[in-house]
C-alpha cells in the first residue's frame, strides 16, 4: 500500500497528537519526583523514569485506539508486529540524564516507518514548547503557536562547523573517541551533551554536523524524516544509509561538511 499525500496528512496530524499526550505524561513529573529507577542495577547506570515510562504508554495506547494495525517499537516496552506495514519507533524521553538533572536538553522522538523505511517524524522539547516535525514534504517547528519552516544551513567545511556528540567517554569505544577527536580537531566549535536536541539544531540551521554510536533504532528513527526534509542528510560512518538497527550514526546539513568527517571516521567504522 502507498503512502499517498492525504494519508500522510492525516498521519501528520496524528504524531502531533501523540506528542500532546507525551509532553502530558512528562512535564508534571520534569524538575519533580519524577521515580529515577536504574535498569542496570549494580552493573552500572541506565536510568529510566516514571516519565518514560508513562509517556511510551499514553503514545502506544493512542496508537492501538486509532491505527490498531500498526506495530510499535520502543525503548520501553518493546516490539509489538516489528514487520508490519506501518511500524511507529518511540523514545519517550531521550536524554534520560539530562532529565534526571533537570536540563531542557531531553526529547521526545516519535518516528514512524512504512514498509521499513522512516518516513515521518517529530523531534519535540515539551518544556520549551518545541515540536520538529518532517517527511519527504519538508520540515517545520511548531512553537509557542507559531510554525515556521526548517532548512539546513550550507556549510560546506569541517573547520567552520558547529559539530556534537553526547558523551564521548560515556558512548565511543577507544577507536570511534580517536575518530571523535579528529574530527572535533578540525572543526570550529564543539558543544557535548545535547542528545536528540542537537538533531533538531541541525536541522534548524544552527548546528551542522552529529556524530554518535551505538545508537539504537529509537534513538534515530525519528530524526531522519526530520533532517532530510530539511535539506540535510543522515548515515553511518561509512556513508551509507543508517541500517534498522541503528549503529554509528553521522547527521549533517552540508553533504561536503560530512564527506571530510566521514575521512576520519570512517577509519573507526563497523
Amino acid at each position: 500500500m502507498s503512502l499517498d499525500a492525504k494519508r500522510l496528512e492525516a498521519l501528520d496530524a496524528f504524531i502531533l497528537e501523540l506528542n500532546r499526550a507525551a509532553a502530558a505524561a512528562i512535564l508534571p513529573l520534569f524538575r519533580g519526583d519524577h521515580g529515577l529507577d536504574n535498569k542496570l542495577g549494580a552493573a552500572g547506570f541506565d536510568p529510566v523514569t516514571e516519565a518514560d515510562k508513562g509517556a511510551e504508554r499514553a503514545i502506544r495506547r493512542l496508537i492501538a485506539e486509532r491505527y490498531p494495525e500498526h506495530g510499535v517499537i520502543g525503548e520501553e516496552y518493546g516490539e509489538d508486529r516489528p514487520d508490519a506495514e506501518f511500524v511507529w519507533v518511540l523514545d519517550p524521553v531521550d536524554g534520560t540524564r539530562a532529565f534526571v538533572a533537570g536540563l531542557p536538553l531531553w526529547c521526545v522522538l516519535i518516528g514512524l516507518r512504512h514498509q521499513g523505511r522512516p518516513v515521518l517524524g517529530s523531534i519535540a522539547q515539551p518544556f520549551l514548547d518545541e515540536v520538529y516535525l518532517g517527511h519527504a514534504g519538508g520540515s517545520r517547528r511548531i512553537a509557542r503557536g507559531e510554525t515556521s519552516p526548517l532548512k539546513v544551513r550550507p556549510c560546506p567545511l569541517l573547520t567552520e562547523a558547529v559539530i556534537a556528540t553526547t558523551d564521548p567517554e560515556g558512548c565511543f569505544t577507544a577507536a570511534e573517541a580517536g575518530a571523535w577527536t579528529q574530527v572535533r580537531a578540525a572543526a570550529r566549535l564543539a558543544r557535548l551533551g545535547c542528545d536528540a536536541y542537537a538533531y533538531a539544531m541541525v536541522a534548524a540551521g544552527t548546528m551542522d554536523l552529529v556524530v554518535e554510536a551505538g545508537l539504537k533504532a529509537w534513538d534515530i528513527d525519528a530524526a531522519i524524516p526530520v533532517i532530510e526534509g530539511a535539506g540535510g542528510v543522515v548515515t553511518d560512518w561509512r556513508g551509507r544509509p543508517v541500517g534498522p538497527n541503528g549503529g554509528q550514526v553521522a547527521i549533517a546539513g552540508d553533504r561536503a561538511c560530512l564527506e571530510e568527517a566521514l575521512v576520519a571516521l570512517r577509519r573507526s567504522a563497523a
